[in-house]
């Protein structure tokens, strides 16, 4: 059987009949019929349009969509998948920029978004259960009335669903101090690419019975199982919030300032870096909001009780006095702060639809060298760089801004980016701190996993999904 591959994504692009000619078996799609309404089951090209892509930016029509409401249903679906042996692809919103929910082979696109239910809400024991379609939002609204919050904040918290969180241990700039998704989830139920049921972690946060399989799935990208609930860790929000900006007229004195805060004992909530590319992108927008000299920027959010927070914050202040420093105050609005810093890859879309975005991430006292070494190859390929990124965290988003009409630069960026990732192993980093491996950056897993490692994961989708229908292609070369 062979199904429809991927191509580049342009918004005026035509989507008809002939860009999803291998058609389904009709026994299959009698056989979905069966289980899903016709508003439930998508066949039609042209409604199959808008899962036929993600953020970033490739384009890979399904053959069809289905939309379950229960694990039930997304059970009959993994089953008549594995009988046809039919691709079968989790999809949340789509906010992903590494291709993990492309369906590159066609096959079904299963799109959770409809599974919103939020099951429980139990303050007392800190845990909001619910469905993968529930958005990160959502769930900040509801757990805040009790006190409470769920740390993972990525940028499109907004509309990202908690499925598509768990499925990439999506973090945020919150990450310094709270982690990621998988430190913030207790169970999962789940089918498996077999079509088994399993339950996985416990409601409680202490439980040590059996393999730690909660934290296998988070982060598998869809690969393994497929998310129908989740148990969700909550944590009290924090008495106060201030927040500092610091300004320096050079890379180097601000990344000193990294290393000396994240050396204290008092720990930011939050730690932002901003190159002199990302100050220009906001200058344009926000013209009054930067000092006009600023080289690089950290945003620093503090939380805590009163008391906490001024000694915090004294000693930040304090340590963000390296020779290069232009100022750092305190400030109150730190609501205008994120607003500005959610803006950037919008902005960055906006100059450059094709940009090469990348999540690395590298030992925070290899930040100085990582930055200025960056700084180095992409002057050497003559490649247009903005970079920015969860500095607390050593998670910097590299963005190569390119022509995709242009061969020789895009060849360049391609040379560029195998430097970059060459480097972030040599200073013992990871390529991705929260966006996943997807279909984007399969090619260089090799660069951080060795063969037996690599081994043994590609053994673990093998007895998840014994036929190779759950997201097939993904993550691994």
């Amino acid at each position: 059987m062979t199904f429809s591959s991927c191509g580049k994504f342009s918004s005026t692009e035509s989507f008809n009949s002939e860009q999803n000619n291998n058609m389904l078996p009709v026994d299959f799609v009698a056989a979905l019929r069966g289980t899903f309404p016709s508003e439930r089951l998508y066949t039609d090209p042209v409604d199959c349009y808008t899962y036929a892509y993600d953020n970033s930016r490739k384009f890979c029509p399904p053959h069809a969509v289905i939309f379950p409401l229960t694990i039930e249903e997304i059970c009959t679906a993994v089953v008549l998948c594995n009988q046809y042996k039919i691709p079968l692809v989790p999809r949340g919103r789509g906010t992903g920029t590494a291709g993990g929910s492309l369906p590159e082979r066609g096959g079904i696109a299963l799109s959770l978004e409809r599974m919103i239910n939020i099951l429980a809400v139990d303050p007392a024991n800190r845990v909001i259960v619910a469905e993968p379609g529930v958005l990160n939002q959502t769930i900040q609204d509801t757990a805040k009335p009790y006190g409470f919050f769920w740390p993972p904040d990525p940028s499109s918290a907004m509309y990202c669903s908690i499925g598509g969180n768990i499925a990439t241990s999506a973090g945020g700039p919150h990450a310094v101090k709270y982690g990621t998704t998988r430190d913030h989830i207790l169970g999962l139920k789940a089918v498996t690419g077999a079509g088994n049921i399993i339950k996985t972690g416990c409601y409680t946060t202490k439980g040590v019975v059996g393999y730690d399989l909660t934290r296998l799935l988070v982060g598998s990208e869809g690969t393994l199982a497929i998310i129908a609930e989740a148990t969700l860790k909550l944590t009290a929000l924090p008495a106060v919030t201030e927040g500092i900006t610091a300004y320096f007229k050079d890379l180097n004195s601000c990344t000193e300032a990294i290393v000396k805060i994240m050396s204290l004992a008092q720990l930011p909530s939050a730690l932002e870096f901003l190159d002199s590319g990302s100050l220009k992108l906001i200058q344009n927008r926000y013209p009054d909001m930067l000092p006009p000299d600023a080289n690089t920027m950290l945003m620093i959010e503090v939380d805590g009780s009163q008391g906490e927070i001024q000694h915090t914050v004294a000693s930040i202040l304090n340590t963000c006095r390296t020779t290069g420093l232009i100022n750092a105050n305190k400030t109150k609005n730190t609501a205008e702060l994120w607003k500005a810093r959610k803006a950037l890859s919008p902005l960055l879309r906006e100059i450059a639809p094709k940009k090469i975005n990348e999540d690395v991430v590298v030992p925070v006292t290899a930040l100085p060298e990582f930055l200025n070494e960056l700084t180095c190859l992409t002057n050497h390929y003559q490649i247009a760089n903005v970079n920015f990124g969860h500095a607390g965290n050593g998670n910097i988003h590299v963005n190569l801004l390119i022509d995709p009409d242009n061969p020789d630069e895009v060849h360049r960026a391609g040379q560029c980016l195998d430097q970059i990732f060459d480097l972030v192993i040599r200073l013992n980093g990871t390529l991705s701190g929260e966006h996943g491996i997807g279909s984007e950056k399969r090619a260089f897993i090799e660069k951080e996993i060795d063969e037996p490692t690599l081994t043994l994961m590609k053994d673990l989708k093998q007895l998840f999904d014994p036929n190779n229908i759950l997201n097939p292609g993904k993550l691994f070369p």
